[in-house]
């Protein structure tokens, strides 16, 4: 939780910063967006429990230390905690108590829990990973879409500015009585169409930004700027091969790791229900001491001549007989001289053999056999699903450079097209219905090269999505 509120705060100034300077960078759009999505913040915490149960596991191992204290009151008859016998007078009595006790064997149970969660933990990190990966990934597209939405309404307000040039030019010779009306009537709809092809793009553009900002998790601001990128870099051919994709994946894909971390953990996980058949041997020793109100010690004060029931004969005259007796005084022993003759020590050797617990601890290694094939199916989909998916992307990608190779030379081609339109058309050659054809395709075509090219850098982005690189 530290970690995350610390992310939190370095965050916002920056995000301040950046809203001040009023543009963003891709990669503050991912920054900001890592620090506030729901998912990856609790994937974060799930890996920090996991890291917690990790280590917890393996100070298991060592031995545990416990002390112990007690107070007792008795009124009327009770036993005497010091002498052991009744008494019918009110006492009190204390003890404490100190005392260790380690594990030595318990069929490896614990050195493997250490292990399987030490690979749970590794999975964790790795979904963790995984989360932020795919919503990089979707900020990018996100991101792209609002550079290639802007780029369409610069091509609208260029496509719209061109038309008004050619309207304000056709109103004065239609003044003049120079050209036919229906040339100015067809420029004229062309222009409103142009106009409303702005709406629309505008309209495009602050949705796609809200909709960037949504994956931020972030306030919209309508007037901070993005970052624009150069994707003219990105207009080569993509280098590596699906195999070699694929290859670079199973190892570098972080939800490849994670399926592969939690079968390894699951194969531990049957090696510690399997330690419950075995016997368990610790290891104790404690220290106990006590304390009762009650408890006297004689001091001796003197010995006398005491007469006994015994008799001598003196003749017929009974003649008592007197004995030695030695006088005592009990006086109660003080605290701290009870706790330190009361103290006693002990270490024991304490073996616990399981013999019948109702199958339990066999069913616990069923249950965990079956979560380990259930892991095994995962992962093995999890790489096949992958394979195929490296294969797809990698048919969009090359799908996606072909189609941009090949409006980059029709929009080459409309451009010369429209030149020449344009000129038939000013000079009076060219009608509008002619005009207005190949201008409509050329601006088809520039929409479309603008979709291909950030399409094209899209999907180089997966691939490199799936070969586990940095995505900005």
């Amino acid at each position: 939780m530290k970690k995350i509120v610390l992310s939190h705060l370095l965050i916002i100034p920056f995000l301040f910063s950046s809203a001040q300077e009023g543009k963003l960078t891709l990669q503050q759009c991912i920054e900001i967006g890592i620090a506030n999505n729901l998912d990856v913040l609790q994937s974060d915490l799930q890996a920090q429990g996991d890291e917690v149960r990790w280590k917890q596991a393996k100070l298991n191992r060592l031995p545990d230390l416990n002390a112990s204290a007690g107070y007792q009151f008795n009124a009327g008859r009770s036993i005497d905690q010091f002498t052991n016998s009744y008494i019918t007078e009110n006492n009190q009595y204390s003890y404490y108590s100190l005392g260790s006790g380690v594990t030595i064997f318990n069929g490896f149970a614990l050195q493997n829990l250490v292990k399987q969660n030490k690979f749970t933990y590794e999975a964790s990190k790795m979904t963790l990973q995984q989360q932020k990966d795919n919503l990089t990934l979707s900020i990018i597209l996100a991101y792209l879409q609002v550079l290639n939405n802007e780029d369409q309404l610069v091509q609208a307000r260029n496509q719209m500015e061109l038309t008004k040039q050619q309207f304000d030019r056709l109103e004065i010779l239609n003044k003049e009585g120079a050209i036919k009306p229906s040339d100015l009537s067809d420029i004229k709809g062309q222009y409103a169409g142009d106009q409303v092809n702005i709406i629309n793009a505008q309209t495009a553009v602050e949705t796609a930004k809200i909709s960037l900002y949504e994956f931020m998790n972030v306030p919209y601001d309508k007037n901070v700027a993005l970052e624009r990128l150069d994707v003219t870099s990105f207009t080569e051919m993509y280098a590596d091969t699906p195999d070699k994709i694929y290859e670079t994946a199973m190892q570098q894909f972080a939800q490849i790791k994670a399926v592969n971390y939690s079968t390894q953990s699951a194969e531990k996980a049957v090696k510690v229900a399997k330690g419950g058949l075995f016997p368990v041997l610790d290891l104790n020793a404690g220290v106990r001491t006590n304390y009762s109100n009650t408890a006297t010690s004689p001091i001796f004060l003197n010995t006398t001549d005491v007469q006994s029931s015994d008799y001598v004969l003196l003749g017929t005259t009974q003649s008592p007989v007197y004995k030695k007796q030695n006088n005592y005084l009990n006086e109660k022993i003080s605290y701290f001289d009870q706790l330190n003759n009361n103290r006693n020590q002990g270490v024991s050797f304490d073996l616990r053999i399981p013999i019948f617990n109702s199958f339990q601890q066999r069913n616990r290694i069923k249950l965990a056999k079956i979560d380990l094939k259930n892991n095994v199916l995962v992962e093995k989909t999890a790489k096949t699903q992958l394979q195929r998916a490296v294969e797809q992307a990698y048919i969009n990608m090359t799908a996606a450079f072909d189609r941009h190779k090949i409006l980059l030379e029709q929009v080459d081609a409309l451009t010369e097209s429209f030149r020449a339109a344009e000129i038939r058309f000013n000079s009076g050659v060219g009608n509008s219905y002619d005009y207005l054809l190949v201008k409509n395709s050329l601006d088809r075509a520039t929409i479309n090269l603008i979709n291909a090219k950030y399409d094209y850098v899209l999907r180089t982005k997966v691939l490199d999505f799936y070969k586990g690189m940095k995505l900005w």
